[in-house]
């Protein structure tokens, strides 16, 4: 059997409860590349996930803690979806996937892993994607460090907001 080490994951798999809330905490943190924070809206943000199902893995995140989507008001709940809207075209413009998935996990139940507060993932797909890896190792292979995922769609972003295409 061979092994392929992740020593990444492992902040990901002892993480301990951390007090406050990550996401009330990211866009305070002052360095946004470091947060992984690519773009700031007025009510909502877009972080990348730290812990990615495939490169280009993203959330958009209310500014406003709430546990679930009924609790935004349609001022926010709008421009959460305007920044799913530009960061998915930002990724078809800079990662060309063939598809998305999309979704919001609302509690411990439906695997939310930050319980608390809502947010919505983009997860950009590629056929075969999910290879022999994830199947007979489960192991995901990502082939991009968060870094290069980062540059490349904030200059997407910028490039999209540039040419006047909305977002929050």
């Amino acid at each position: 059997m061979q092994r392929v080490f992740t020593p990444w994951r492992i902040e990901y798999v002892q993480k301990a409860e951390q007090p406050g809330c990550i996401f009330c905490d990211l866009p305070e943190a002052g360095d946004d590349r470091e947060a992984l924070v690519v773009h700031r809206g007025e009510r909502a943000y877009i972080v990348l996930n730290k812990y990615p199902f495939n490169n280009g893995h993203f959330m958009a995140v209310p500014y406003r803690h709430a546990s679930s989507l009924e609790e935004l008001s349609p001022e926010e709940l709008a421009d959460l979806m305007a920044l799913v809207n530009l960061g998915t075209r930002a990724l078809r413009s800079c990662m060309r996937p063939a598809g998305f998935n999309i979704g919001v996990n609302i509690g411990k139940a439906a695997g939310a892993g930050v319980q608390g507060h809502v947010h919505m993932h983009v997860v950009p797909r590629w056929g075969g994607d999910a290879n022999f890896m994830a199947v007979v190792a489960d192991v995901k292979l990502i082939p991009q460090t968060l870094a290069e995922t980062y540059d490349q769609l904030k200059a997407a972003i910028d490039a999209a907001l540039a040419d006047g295409q909305k977002g929050a």
